[in-house]
């Protein structure tokens, strides 16, 4: 019992901290404002639109085309404010203790902490919370070597909480803010068994952040982490209480935003008017700070009465930047160096890309920020404790465009002609997978143009560029073979054409669509992954959209994704699949709430003589278990072509699976992919899913059930079908469906009965633990095992099932090419006891990945040896989130150098 003395010392604690937060917090630093000179965050901020639900799985794209796929979205989801995140949305949902709040790099995430915190501090909002502590990733890093206790920790990150005590912490009401979990260099280790409950006890940072998530240390505090998407998946599901997405401006936030940064009237409605003009500008308006970006450079041209055309590609506008701030840089610091000086400097040019990387090793860039003009107006300085500078690109983007001038900068004789080159790297581009080269691209394409190198004068070497070397670069991307790659993909070559000025593909597009009713013209293959695109991003009327109909009936793919279906437009989509010949092969329509109603109507058009559609998409659609009798009905019509169905994050229940498992026993269905990950299905589902797979014939080859609490008795349920002679299943998925050892137990049973089919199999997050594995290696030691892909991340495994594992895969000829075993307690001799399988000569491992697992420089020794045995089957090895040290990094980086091994990926990152 604390005396009144103490409470009142408490009390005065906590009244200084919430003046010391609230000064800290109450400027924001916009753009590259230096912290501390910022605006008054209550007279610019703008609210900004965040919902609630996590993803099915880590986002891998660029994030660039993430915020493309964000702006395709009518915010169908459930909106959440900001102030509101720790509130139950429903009496049904549980204390809400730890929150993950994701969203793409720029979108808002810290303005969101900076005004929570403000709202509290000025006794505005959540005043039931009587201590908020702000902790940024980005200043822990600068502590990662050294070890604290968390009392500790608070002190030196905030001085006025000095005189709090550990005991005062268990009293108060706490919320831990944990800003920006993508920028932390401390791996974050859920496996590590050390337990720590004392706020007085000193432990590495990792060991107390783990702690805290988990609820071992301060069990009653909230706690509210912050990431980018693709660091988001570091804290396990089982950990969080609830997923929020930062989504940036909604349309309607935009035009706020602009309205608050200009005082005059006239000024931010012409600023408005042009951003809506130029789609990819509006469509990058979704970030804050690329609104910053656009109204500096509107506001520049507008204001001095320029006489030149403002800016309507991204290309363009960077240009306008670069040379708005280094104008801003010459008239600050002049005499003192000359713009064209930056195109000669090779120092500009070593560290522009890699400041970040320069300030982790320790060098003092300090000297080339402040001569640098685009260092101090492209990046952000941070003045944060210790009295270090933390250095940041403003936003990703502006990395790609520096990227781009650097590349413009270096071109010789002795590069390829503008076009060739150009052509070698859109091609190059196109082969990613995630599109991490395509922002890059569309700049190198834009620069190329005379009127971009115009605008940045001497900065840029003037490459040969003349009319036809333009032409022929237009020409060379509108005859790029692109029938190989998505149209996901494909689509950054229409980029390319509108950087580059040349909207004639949108033109023959527009004429396409006038001449349908008239004539059975076909699209090109230049033409139909920019109509995809305009038929995911225009908002077109009613009537526009009943025009764009004879163009589905042109497409063999058809992207409705978000697009607020009405019972209409479900007619129209049904009579793309009516007519005759009808092409569309693949349908989605993912996020679209389509209502019973609009199911009925598609699936008349499923079961039309006519349709040949293959592939259907109804990813979060709103659907009940009556959709699935109207599905059902459809995937039995005789012809029925539908080989894959995806009901993802549909509440279908057990109700509708038995709807749909009578459709799957026909004998007139073909379906081979099912996907119901999310569906709130029980062990009752697995019944009926088991007597499909025992129907004859069963033709499923796919099935998806992740993230639905199937238990144990679920899975034996299962097995049931699996362990059938007339089940052909080859990729099962059940991760997070809330398994143990004993799921093992059944699925070796039954895949022994019956072995040859199975080739991907995936229990991650599931508690099997090493008892588990134990019994699944049963199946695997069996010769007709032809199992490829075996992921069990996350499974609270030890060293033990890794000697489990050899025994089995080296007992006989083994045809596993993937292992996941990340985040599990490995260790070093869990990886010593794995390598006598890696290096018989039997192995044919491709890809072995081990993320977080406890692993030192130890186990690249260990696994250095195997591969030397064995050199000639590994292609993939990921370590990631390891203490390698320097020596275990270079014996594997060794290996990728040299022509003996195969080794093509290493991962690496966060060591």
């Amino acid at each position: 019992m604390l005396s009144l003395g103490l409470v009142d010392d408490l009390q005065k604690v906590l009244e200084g901290h919430k003046i010391s937060l609230k000064s800290k917090c109450e400027h924001v630093t916009e753009g590259t404002q230096e912290a501390g000179r910022g605006t008054l965050l209550n007279k610019i901020y703008t609210e900004l639109y965040i919902t609630e639900g996590r993803n099915e799985e880590v986002n891998t794209q660029h994030e660039v085309r993430q915020l493309e796929m964000t702006s395709k979205k009518n915010v169908q989801d459930t909106p959440i404010k900001c102030h509101q995140i720790f509130n139950a949305l429903s009496d049904k949902q549980k204390h809400i203790r730890v929150v993950l709040t994701n969203g793409v790099a720029g979108i808002g995430k810290t303005f969101s902490v900076q005004k929570f915190s403000l709202d509290w501090a000025e006794g505005l909002e959540n005043q039931d919370i009587s201590l908020l502590v702000l902790l940024s990733f980005r200043e822990l890093n600068l502590i990662k070597d050294e070890q604290f206790s968390l009392l500790s920790l608070l002190h030196i990150f905030h001085p006025t909480l000095e005189k709090i005590r550990a005991e005062d912490l268990n009293a108060c009401k706490l919320l831990l803010v944990l800003d920006g979990l993508d920028e932390s260099r401390h791996s974050l280790d859920f496996t590590n068994r050390e337990v720590i409950s004392d706020v007085t006890r000193v432990s590495s940072v990792n060991v107390l952040l783990v702690n805290l998530i988990q609820g071992n240390l301060l069990p009653s505090a909230l706690i509210w982490i912050t990431s980018r998407p693709a660091a988001a998946n570091q804290i396990p599901p089982c950990c969080l209480d609830r997923v929020t997405e930062v989504r940036g401006f909604t349309d309607s936030q935009k035009e706020e935003y602009f309205r608050r940064r200009f005082h005059d009237e006239d000024l931010s409605k012409r600023v408005i008017s042009h951003v809506k003009a130029s789609r990819s500008l509006h469509i990058m308006c979704l970030i804050p700070v690329f609104c910053w970006i656009t109204a500096k450079v509107l506001e520049d041209m507008l204001t001095a009465g320029q006489k030149e055309q403002l800016p309507k590609s991204l290309t363009d506008l960077y240009s306008h930047f670069l040379v708005f701030q280094m104008r801003r840089k010459k008239q600050k610091y002049e005499g003192h160096q000359r713009p064209e000086e930056l195109a000669e400097a090779d120092s500009w040019g070593g560290w522009r890309l890699n400041i970040w990387r320069r300030e982790q090793c320790g060098l003092d860039v300090s000297g080339v920020s402040v001569h640098s003009g685009v260092c101090t107006e492209m990046f952000r300085r941070e003045n944060i404790i210790f009295q270090k500078s933390v250095y940041c690109f403003v936003h990703l983007s502006v990395q790609e465009f520096l990227a781009a001038v650097y590349i413009l900068l270096n071109l010789h004789e002795k590069t390829p002609p503008v076009d060739d080159f150009l052509s070698r790297v859109m091609k190059k581009s196109l082969e990613s997978p995630n599109g991490h080269l395509d922002l890059f691209v569309r700049f190198l394409h834009g620069l190329s143009l005379k009127s971009n190198q115009r605008i940045l004068g001497r900065l840029l070497n003037q490459t040969e560029n003349h009319p036809d070397t333009t032409q022929k670069t237009i020409n060379n991307l509108k005859e790029m073979k692109s029938d190989t790659v998505s149209p996901d993909r494909s689509i950054n070559i229409f980029h390319c054409l509108l950087e580059m000025n040349d909207d004639s593909v949108h033109q023959e597009i527009q004429e396409f669509l006038k001449s349908q009713k008239k004539s059975e013209k076909r699209l090109s293959e230049i033409q139909r992954s920019p109509l995809a695109y305009l038929l995911q991003m225009v908002h077109t009327s009613e009537e526009g959209r009943r025009r764009l109909i004879p163009a589905v009936r042109n497409c063999r793919k058809a992207q409705l994704i978000s697009s607020n279906l009405s019972e209409t437009h479900c007619e129209f989509v049904a009579s793309a699949l009516t007519s005759s010949p009808s092409e569309l092969r693949e349908l989605n329509l993912s996020e679209s709430r389509l209502q019973e109603s609009g199911v009925k109507l598609l699936c008349a058009g499923l079961e039309s003589p006519n349709c040949k559609l293959e592939t259907l998409i109804l990813n979060s659609c709103g659907l009940s278990e009556i959709s699935c009798g109207s599905l059902a009905s459809s995937v039995t019509s005789n012809p029925s072509f539908l080989k894959e169905l995806n009901l993802n994050s549909n509440k279908l229940l057990d109700s509708g699976v038995k709807l749909l498992c009578a459709g799957l026993e026909s004998p007139n269905c073909k379906l081979e992919i099912l996907r119901l990950l999310d569906c709130s299905l029980s062990e009752r589902s697995c019944h009926f899913l088991a007597s499909a797979l025992k129907s004859e014939p069963s033709r499923l080859r796919v099935l998806n059930l992740s993230e639905n609490q199937l238990l144990d008795s679920g899975v034996k349920l299962l097995c049931a079908g699996l362990e059938s002679p007339n089940c052909k299943l080859e990729i099962l998925r059940l991760w997070n469906c809330g398994l143990s050892e004993r799921s093992c137990d059944y699925l070796a049973s039954a895949l022994t009965s019956n072995p040859s089919h199975l080739r991907i199999l995936n229990l991650s997050e599931n508690k099997l633990q090493d008892p588990g594995v134990k019994r699944l290696c049963a199946y695997l030691q069996n010769p007709l095992c032809q199992l490829d892909t075996l992921s069990m991340r996350h499974c609270s495994l030890s060293e033990k099932s890794c000697g489990c594992l050899a025994t089995a895969l080296r007992s006989s000829p083994s045809h596993l090419r993937v292992l996941n075993l990340s985040h599990n307690e490995l260790q070093d001799s869990g990886v010593e006891l794995l390598c006598d399988f890696l290096q018989n000569s039997l192995c044919e491992l491709e890809t072995l990945r081990m993320w977080n697992c406890g692993l030192s420089e130890s186990s690249c020794n260990s696994l250095a040896a195997a591969l030397e045995c064995n050199p000639s089957h590994l292609r993939e090895l990921n370590l990631s989130e390891n203490k390698l040290q320097d020596s275990g990094v270079k014996l594997l980086s060794d290996l990728v150098n040299s022509p003996t091994y195969k080794l093509e990926t290493l991962g690496l990152t966060g060591i």
